[in-house]
């Protein structure tokens, strides 16, 4: 029995780049779909058919913002808007990260600014269709063709499970989407109903996405009330330590990276905590955009301003 997909298809087959014309395997993908997971083989097509394939995708993902120095990726995401922005936030949902906090062991400051990087709390959550996205870069960029192709998968089911139009979802150029930015196969496994509403809903519901981020960060071995990094103090004329994920033997130390400054380096011991973070993206720039957000938030925030939210 053929599982039918819960919407319905309004879109002219010939107002848009076609894939099924344009990128090759996606007819295997399809049929996968309809063998594995019981989907309307008609259907799917007619999806497909709907789909954009979108160099611009490529040319986004091959060309990431990390690859900027260090001291300009920073600027984009440690400065006073983003820091007064995430001090309202965390104010307003005060007992809300509170909550998460207690659940997950992850401090509030570290969820806020998860969200405050990923989508300036909320503001910037991508205006790529996600299916685009996850279709462009699963049939047309072979270097992660199979995580992309997996996470097409895990779309194709959220959206089911959802009773989502999967052509009406948009997120970033790498197919995230919601106030967190997780990607399909994350939203499935670690997005929580956390104002217990009896929905999930990522997309709008801001509780939903603290607790969410909570949860996926305790699920990747968060540990609470450890170290994330801790910056080196190194004399002038010391050599550059080596970049070694078991720094002198010590397990707790996972590596030592170094930062390029506008006028010199730094250095930093990476913990678990840290190496957690990458799991949300696989960045040491991200990570610790994500702790120097952070220890800002932390030393400016009033608890006594906060709501009840």
């Amino acid at each position: 029995m053929k599982i039918k997909l819960p919407f319905i298809l309004f879109f002219s087959l010939f107002s848009l780049n076609v894939v099924a014309l344009d990128l090759p395997d996606l007819k295997p993908f399809i049929d996968e779909m309809v063998e594995k997971h019981h989907f309307n083989q008609a259907q799917l097509t007619q999806l497909f058919a709907q789909v954009e394939h979108q160099p611009q995708i490529i040319n986004a993902i091959s060309s990431p913002a990390t690859q900027k120095p260090w001291f300009e990726y920073r600027a984009a995401f440690i400065n006073s808007h983003r820091i007064t922005l995430g001090l309202r936030f965390w104010q307003h949902y005060h007992s809300t990260l509170q909550r998460a906090e207690k659940n997950y062991g992850v401090p509030a400051e570290i969820i806020v600014a998860v969200i405050g990087v990923e989508t300036l709390y909320s503001k910037q959550m991508g205006n790529y269709r996600v299916i685009d996205a996850l279709s462009t870069l699963a049939f047309d960029y072979p270097r992660r063709a199979d995580f992309f192709r997996s996470e097409l998968e895990a779309y194709l089911l959220l959206a089911r499970e959802q009773a989502w139009n999967p052509l009406l979802i948009k997120g970033s150029y790498a197919g995230a989407m919601g106030i967190p930015q997780f990607m399909p196969s994350s939203y499935r496994a670690y997005a929580v109903d956390f104002n217990r509403n009896g929905k999930i809903a990522l997309r709008s519901e801001v509780q939903d996405a603290i607790g969410s981020v909570g949860n996926y960060l305790q699920h990747y071995g968060w540990r609470s009330g450890e170290l994330i990094t801790q910056k080196l103090h190194l004399p002038a004329d010391a050599p550059a330590p080596l970049n070694d994920w078991q720094m002198n033997g010590d397990p707790e130390v996972a590596a030592v990276i170094d930062f390029t400054l506008a006028d010199g380096k730094e250095y930093w011991y990476a913990f678990n905590n840290f190496r957690v973070i990458t799991r949300y993206n696989n960045s040491y720039f991200y990570a610790m955009s994500i702790f120097q957000l952070a220890e800002a938030l932390r030393a400016n925030y009033t608890p006594a301003k906060a709501t009840l939210n």
